[in-house]
């Protein structure tokens, strides 16, 4: 139903319609799935009289897709870092009016003056983490302390890759001992003629299915970020998560409002809302994805703050590279990928 809803006022939106009701403010939310505790949508409408209609997404670029080249207009959107670049460098975002978000002031400020918004204008980061291998302990008896075990023939369709292009030829890149933004071509072509090879040995390559697969016992190892890791791990205590050592993908996910958004003022309410620490500890207890609001992880049990798998080490931490957009090198990324799935 909550599909058909949103299908019907996007719908109405694309003809130049505000809102689904000419009694109620309407907002439209585009996340990413399993990325927040949804009865908060229903509180902010309770608080604020505003609508949200609500969708989700599984990659970057399918979010991206949607907005640009589908023309869908939604006022909120929980990209990545890179991807922010990415918008702010093609106009696609709108400067935030902070006046309408005191809450930023409990955000941690590890979290500000990022490299994607030195200048805090156009983002109010959400959650935070890790990409890293999920394995599982009864069918892994060596240690996993590198990416290489990913390409270990004993573990032969018992490998599950993470189903974005970005993520997945970034673990090949750094095996290689290259930077994950990396635009040097033969660097790019090391890395999926890499990952080519490994193709016999993944059972499947999969996003937020990776959950339940690994909760169900369905492969030995897969790649995966911190806060679907330490939700696998809570119903499976078979599973643990590592950052190897060569390296890992560190992500920072914000909230922003797009260039065409309908509504600035309701979206900029909203995460206002978001950042609100009460909101964020919900958030945060129930998706299992790190906090970046100081005030929200300061609520948390000991146990919590103290788990490397939801707040990683200062070490680990030391070992992160954030993605940066790669602008047009990014088409040679994307031919990358498209040649190791012809390859299976």
């Amino acid at each position: 139903m909550k599909k058909l809803l949103f299908a019907a006022c996007m719908m109405l939106a694309l003809m130049g319609v505000t809102a689904c009701s000419s009694e109620e403010e309407t907002i439209f939310v585009f996340n990413w799935g399993l990325f927040i505790y949804e009865p908060v949508l229903e509180m902010f409408t309770e608080e604020t009289g505003i609508r949200v209609i609500y969708d989700n997404y599984s990659t970057n670029e399918e979010m991206y897709e949607r907005v640009v080249t589908g023309g869908a207009q939604f006022d909120v959107l929980f990209p990545s870092d890179y991807m922010i670049e990415r918008m702010i460098n093609e106009g696609r975002l709108a400067p935030l009016n902070f006046d309408n978000i005191p809450n930023v002031t409990h955000i941690d400020y590890r979290f500000r003056d990022l490299a994607f918004d030195p200048m805090n204008r156009y983002s109010v980061p959400y959650k935070w983490g890790m990409f890293g291998i999920l394995y599982n302990t009864t069918m892994v008896d060596q240690p996993v302390n590198s990416w290489s075990i990913l390409w270990e023939e004993q573990f032969a369709n018992s490998i599950f890759m993470y189903d974005s292009s970005r993520d997945s030829l970034g673990v090949a890149q750094i095996l290689l001992g290259f930077s994950q933004y990396s635009t040097y071509l033969a660097a790019l072509h090391a890395a999926r003629d890499l990952m080519i090879s490994q193709a016999p040995l993944v059972r499947a390559f999969l996003g937020d299915q990776t959950i339940d697969s690994m909760i169900n016992n369905e492969a030995a190892l897969a790649t995966i970020f911190s806060g679907d890791a330490l939700w696998s791990i809570y119903y499976n205590s078979d599973l643990n998560f590592v950052v190897p050592d060569e390296g890992a993908q560190l992500f920072v996910n914000s909230m922003v409002v797009p260039a065409n958004a309908r509504n600035q003022s309701g979206a900029e309410q909203f995460i206002n809302f978001m950042a609100r620490p009460d909101i964020a500890y919900l958030n945060t207890r129930h998706i299992r994805y790190s906090t970046t609001n100081a005030t929200a992880f300061a609520m948390l049990p000991e146990d919590w703050q103290n788990n490397p798998v939801y707040w990683p080490t200062d070490e680990m931490i030391a070992r992160g590279e954030v993605f940066v957009d790669l602008g047009d090198f990014r088409s040679e990324f994307e031919r990358a990928w498209t040649e190791i799935m012809v390859s299976r």
